[in-house]
C-alpha cells in the first residue's frame, strides 16, 4: 500500500478522470455556496463553485480524486449511469398537479426527464437516511 502522503500512480489520475467524466453530475444552485454539484454514482462526493461552470469543475475534480483513491486501494469504482442497463419498471400514479410540481423542480434542478430526477432523488435519500 502506498504512503497516503505520495501522489497518486502516475497512470492513475488520467484513468479517473476518464471514468469519472462519463459520470452524470448534478449542479444546484445554494444559498450560501453558490452552487453545489455531486454525480448520481457517487451521490457523496460534492463540490461547490461561485458559477456553475466553476462548480463543474470543481465537481470533476472531486470525483477525479475519489476514483482514483478508489483505484489505488484497489477497489472497483461505480460505473457510469449511462452504462448501467435498466431493467426494472416501477410505475406511479400521480395527480396532475403532482406531475406538474415534480417537473417543476426536475427542470430547476437540471433534470431533462422526471424518471431521472426521482430516482435520483430517491437513491440520495436512501443513502443519506441510512
Amino acid at each position: 500500500m502506498s504512503d497516503p502522503a505520495e501522489p497518486f500512480r502516475p497512470s492513475i489520475l488520467p484513468k479517473a478522470r476518464a471514468i469519472a467524466r462519463d459520470y452524470k453530475l448534478t449542479i444546484e444552485r445554494s444559498e450560501r455556496l453558490g452552487y453545489i454539484g455531486s454525480a448520481v454514482e457517487m451521490p457523496t462526493v460534492f463540490a461547490d463553485g461561485d458559477t456553475p461552470e466553476k462548480c463543474y469543475q470543481a465537481t470533476q475534480e472531486a470525483l477525479s480524486v475519489a476514483v482514483a483513491t478508489m483505484l489505488e486501494s484497489g477497489q472497483t469504482p461505480p460505473q457510469p449511469a449511462g452504462f448501467m442497463k435498466r431493467t426494472t419498471q416501477v410505475n406511479i400514479r400521480l395527480t396532475h398537479e403532482e406531475k406538474a410540481m415534480i417537473a417543476s423542480a426536475a427542470a430547476k434542478s437540471g433534470f431533462k426527464g422526471l424518471g431521472d430526477f426521482i430516482r435520483t432523488t430517491v437513491l440520495d435519500r436512501a443513502l443519506f437516511n441510512r
